[in-house]
């Protein structure tokens, strides 16, 4: 009989402590580390980490696999970066709780706010919905199993759709109906729920072109529900921010719960050239205070792909509205009406948006493929047009089909370096699920190893894996996990940090009901063990996504 199941020999150790790298073996036994240094004895396994570093499995914080996990329990393409857990529910979206008849509504609003095909949704997660309550869809994510662990919030939007139905999206609540989602707030607390987590983005834009449920909500609403994070003793609060609920309102919010809170995102740019540095100040204050708010950063730039079928990236311009809430005939409609095209223009070149609708970029165009990578504004001058006709007139021209890519925020690389090495921040934003055929960065941690280590230098690698691994674990209390260190689960990436990085994007139509979406490969991870089990290796997989799996629901 051997001594262990696995052993990766030969590595470089990068902990997850942030400590000093070292030359050293690491042994797996029943899904935990068993030795760390100089390990001798029998293996079943023997894994070479020569010229490779062994660090924790990657935790991104902030994903959407809500739906697209019932359809691909290997929940793609987050392991082919090294991540072996992942948080869903963010910003209050997600589909449980649910009763049956708001089920279409549900996955309407994920259409709209994350961007993804309604047919795809339809399909992939079916008619007959294993679960409703919070409770039980933990329990069906426990009875699917992934390929890598998920835990899950309960949002603030399916809860509040749960109590007050269609009217979610049309006023504030009623102190009985606060009282009864409290009430499965501190239920799904009991049962698992990493935590709270609600928005107040305006470009959190449902069905019909409503704003999401949670939007609707007042502040003691909101306050309230987090309270129950404190009543459990356990959670994280995660808020996307919006006009009058920001650091102030995290602030109170923290103190009134006691538990941490998260908020997405700070990114350069967003109040100006440095803008950012005031908020890491107020945020460095808060913290000596023993006020625990954490922002959300991200390595990458914010960029968003899209059509004017599905015009996400100008969601918060009022005069978008009606957009939202039209068919695919009326929109075609609208996108017409010379005033229409008046009023947006007016609208953009009023707005710090309007620069980036100048330099966006058409990445596809089936009626004139001498558009292809071009930029808008550039286009617009030739024709001697307004950049808002010039993109209109491509989406009308190719039906709708003309994709463009436009730059959003976290642009300037200064300001983006200063926020990676910020340790009152912590890294989240992926976005992994979300926003499929839009934009994909799933790919962030492979990013940061290749393009801000290796490339730029601007963290040390042992600080990078710290970021990626023991800090949100910390953050999110989940104790087992970010570390090696003998008895902690043995979620392990291997990569080469001559070689990792995060490759281009490509669109693949692999979605149910033949939907497209965006995935970039990674470069240089040699291995990705999730529990002990190894699930990828050399960029394949090497586990049935039919079979076993050994991811599991990572309960608060």
């Amino acid at each position: 009989m051997s001594d262990f199941d696995l052993v990766i020999r030969g590595g470089t150790i990068v902990d997850g402590t942030g400590g000093p790298e070292r030359l050293g073996d690491l042994a797996i036994r029943d899904g935990r580390i068993a030795a760390i240094g100089r390990v001798s004895g029998s293996a079943r396994r023997v894994l070479d980490a020569e010229g490779a570093a062994v660090a924790p499995g990657f935790i991104d914080v902030h994903t959407h696999y809500d739906a697209q996990v019932f359809w691909d329990r290997m929940l793609t393409i987050s392991p082919w970066h090294g991540v072996t857990s992942v948080i869903i529910g963010n910003c209050g979206f997600g589909v449980a709780p649910t009763r049956p008849p708001h089920r279409d509504l549900m996955l309407r609003t994920l259409e709209n706010v994350e961007g993804m095909s309604i047919e795809a949704l339809r399909k992939g997660v079916g008619e007959d919905w294993p679960f409703e309550t919070f409770p039980e869809f933990l329990d069906a994510l426990d009875r699917l199993g992934s390929a890598i662990h998920v835990g899950a919030f309960i949002g603030h939007t399916p809860v509040r759709t749960w109590v007050m139905g269609e009217e979610a999206v049309q006023r504030e609540a009623t102190e009985d109906e606060i009282g009864e989602m409290r009430a499965i707030v501190a239920e799904a607390l009991r049962a698992g729920a990493i935590g709270f987590a609600t928005s107040k983005a305006p470009t959190h834009i449902g069905y019909d072109g409503n704003p999401v449920p949670s939007r609707e909500a007042a502040l003691a609403e909101i306050t309230a529900l987090a309270r129950c994070l404190g009543e459990a003793g356990r959670g994280v609060f995660q808020a996307t921010i919006g006009a009058g609920f920001f650091l102030d309102e995290l602030a109170a919010i923290q103190q009134a719960c006691g538990r941490p809170v998260t908020w997405t995102a700070l990114l350069g740019g967003m109040l100006g050239p440095d803008g950012h540095r005031g908020i890491l100040a107020k945020t460095a204050e808060m913290h000596e205070q023993g006020i625990h708010v954490y922002p959300q950063v991200t390595p990458r730039p914010l960029m968003l792909e899209f059509q004017f079928s599905a015009p996400f990236p100008l969601a918060s311009l009022p005069v978008m509205k009606r957009v939202f809430a039209a068919s695919l005939e009326g929109k075609h409609a609208i996108y017409r009406e010379p005033g229409f095209r008046e009023e947006l223009a007016r609208a953009l070149d009023a707005s710090w948006f309007g620069r980036s609708f100048r330099t966006m970029q058409v990445t596809h165009a089936p009626h004139d493929a001498s558009l292809v990578e071009r930029q808008v504004g550039e286009i617009a001058d030739e024709r001697g047009v307004h950049p808002v006709a010039m993109a209109l007139d491509a989406a009308l021209e190719s039906d709708l089909a003309a994709r463009f890519r436009i730059a959003i925020l976290n642009t300037d690389e200064r300001a983006t370096a200063e926020l990676l090495r910020d340790h009152s921040t912590i890294l989240g934003l992926s976005d992994a699920g979300a926003h499929a055929s839009q934009l994909c960065d799933a790919g962030a941690a492979t990013d940061l190893l290749g393009r801000w280590v290796r490339e730029k230098q601007v963290l040390p690698l042992a600080e990078a894996v710290q970021r990626l691994t023991s800090e949100p674990a910390r953050v999110f209390g989940l104790h087992d996990r970010g570390r090696l260190a003998e008895g902690m689960v043995a979620d392990v990436t291997v990569f080469e940090p001559e070689t990792v990085g995060c490759g281009p994007l490509r669109r693949v139509w692999d979605f149910p009901a033949g939907a497209d979406r965006l995935v970039a490969d990674a470069y240089g991870i040699r291995a990705v063990i999730v529990a002990g089990t190894p699930i990828r290796e050399e960029g394949r997989d090497v586990v049935d996504p039919t079979g076993p799996l050994p991811g599991r629901v990572l309960r608060g």
